[in-house]
């Protein structure tokens, strides 16, 4: 998956090689939906060379229709053959960047929005390293939330479907290329976490993207669903993406400092402080969707409080402990986002406002080693914690005010975004729930 050094001809070489007939050209609507289509081995020569023409006026976020023809570019790195697809006229996929028809970036490219960011930091000596924690629940079907399994965190369950897919998932992203460390059960009932070892941020968030496909498609084939929605279940823990970070420069990781009572660098205090000066802005990025302001509630260790800690799991930052000997591993993990995010935005944003702490060398306060979530309102202003956005429309106007989303996100996706959420936020708000006909029919 992260292979720079695949080529054209080494595709073309694969593919014939492999038998493979069909190839899925993949690419992220402005939401961070796997968008794409298929071409058979014949066209896959043009493709490499000339990318292939589509029409983009009917993918969110893209162009309108009057200025609808696109191109989708494969990127030869990220071909991948599909070993849960037969092996016999065999299926592969790569990850295409869209291009306008004069070949010039598309400004509506969640991931070329990204490859900007990187080169920015790039230029100035840094390689950004992602590894996100992506949970999931696994359901009988996608009509209902009927659980498999009524196990919780770390519980070694029994062989139901849930197990299965786990461990086919990991199989197939492994034959894939995708380097997984470990995966367990989460703490609500049918929830799994299946975590990608870190790499840097463009290969992380294609993987991201191919992830989460490969666990929708092994789940198919099993005769269950999987999701990512962020709060499928009320009353038991949502999905989160926590997501670990870290700068290097070369070999060395810049984050790590072993005079520092916290070892860490000013660096990594001052990216600290960008994430944390910037989250509420953030958040709409990481957080998009209506349904992900019920995960990000008070309790079910999802963070809602700006403020960073160690041990403290109900801190918005972790700093996980260092280890002797483990200076590469020195990383924040950043735990508000949630795994239906889309994972180029995010991480574009992220590293934005990290860097955005660099530079403006933004101060860290001390770290919060308490339970956030049993301070008193009188507390929280005495230390000057503040709150995310509590809605999708709280995160919509911050977000709309915000320089840092504006310079990161680009004028077209910025304006798209901005629009998309407001018409999803519109149709959510007009609807009559079902807590609304159990609560107040029977009394008004």
């Amino acid at each position: 998956m992260d292979n720079k050094s695949i080529k054209k001809e080494d595709v073309l070489k694969i593919a014939k090689e492999s038998d493979v007939k069909f190839i899925r050209l993949w690419f992220a609507d402005i939401t961070g939906q796997m968008k794409g289509f298929t071409i058979t081995s014949e066209e896959l020569k043009h493709a490499l060379e000339d990318g292939m023409g589509f029409d983009g006026s009917s993918i969110k976020g893209f162009a309108r229709i009057d200025e609808s023809d696109m191109v989708a570019m494969p990127d030869p790195s990220t071909f991948m053959i599909l070993p849960y697809r037969p092996k016999e006229k065999a299926v592969a996929g790569m990850i295409c960047d869209i291009l306008n028809p004069d070949r010039s970036p598309y400004e509506g490219d969640s991931r070329y929005i990204l490859k900007k960011q990187l080169e920015k930091i790039t230029k100035k000596g840094y390689i950004f390293y992602v590894g996100p924690e992506l949970e999931f629940f696994i359901f009988k079907d996608e009509k209902s939330t009927e659980i498999l399994d009524e196990g919780g965190y770390f519980d070694i369950t029994t062989l139901d479907a849930g197990n299965e897919v786990r461990r086919e998932t990991i199989l197939t992203l492994e034959q894939m290329g995708i380097d997984v460390e470990y995966s367990h059960h989460e703490v609500a009932p049918s929830q799994h976490e299946i975590d990608l070892r870190y790499k840097d941020g463009l290969t992380m968030a294609d993987t991201v993207m191919v992830y989460r496909m490969v666990v929708k498609e092994i789940a198919q084939l099993k005769g269950v669903y999987a999701t990512f929605m962020p709060k499928p279940i009320y009353g038991v823990n949502g999905s989160g993406m926590h997501t670990h970070q870290s700068l290097f420069k070369g070999e060395k990781n810049i984050f790590f400092d072993s005079k520092d009572k916290y070892h860490l660098s000013e660096e990594a205090k001052h990216y600290i402080a960008g994430i944390m000066k910037h989250a509420q802005e953030l958040t709409l990025v990481c957080n998009q969707w209506v349904n992900s302001y019920k995960r990000l509630v008070v309790g079910y260790e999802a963070p809602v409080y700006i403020c960073w800690a160690r041990r403290n799991r109900s801190a918005l930052i972790r700093v996980p402990m260092y280890q002797p000997g483990k200076e590469k591993s020195t990383r924040i993990e950043f735990r508000s986002p949630d795994p239906a995010c889309n994972p180029y935005l995010a991480f574009a944003c992220m590293v934005s406002a990290g860097m955005r702490g660099i530079e403006k060398k933004y101060p860290l306060c001390e770290p919060l080693e308490r339970d956030v979530y049993h301070l008193t309102e009188d507390e929280m202003k005495q230390l000057g914690v503040e709150c995310l956005p509590g809605s999708l429309i709280e995160a919509i106007e911050v977000a709309e005010g915000s320089e840092l989303l504006k310079e990161t996100l680009g004028e077209h996706i910025f304006t798209n975004l901005i629009a998309s959420k407001k018409i999803e936020w519109d149709e959510y708000r007009k609807q009559v729930h079902e807590y609304e006909i159990k609560t107040y029919l029977p009394v008004l």
